[in-house]
Order: C-alpha cells, then structure tokens, then sequence
C-alpha cells in the first residue's frame, strides 16, 4: 500500500505560507517553478544551508528566506 504521492514542503518567508511540490527536485527547480529568483533567497534545510544544485528529496522541508543586507 503506497502512501501517496511523495512531496517537498517549502516554507517561504515574507509573506509567511507553505508550498507543496511533489517528487525531488534540484533547489534551483523548485525556486523556479515558484517564481522566485535563485540570488534573491537562501534555502535551509534542518541545520544545513542548501545550494542552488542541491537535490531535495520526498519528505524533505526545506525553507526559504529572503537574502537581507545592509550597513
């Protein structure tokens, strides 16, 4: 008996909500099919800091923030 489909949770930041994207997919991929521009965020999953390349997988919860700078 198959659980379901397998799926990413993404919480994005500013505004606050979560996504839902079904499979694994590379974290450039997931951004893009957001709209959201790579270079504008850092993506974390747990602990660790992903990169664009990184591959996020089924069951994974990964989060999205906005990149903040200033002086």
């Amino acid at each position: 008996m198959g659980k379901g489909p397998l799926e990413v949770k993404v919480r994005l930041r500013n505004p606050d909500r979560t996504e839902v994207i079904e499979g694994s997919a590379k974290v450039r991929d997931i951004l893009e099919k957001l709209g959201i521009h790579p270079d504008s965020v850092i993506v974390i999953r747990g602990e660790e800091l992903l990169t664009k390349d990184d591959r996020v997988g089924p069951d994974d919860e990964i989060e999205v923030r906005p990149v903040v700078s200033g002086g």
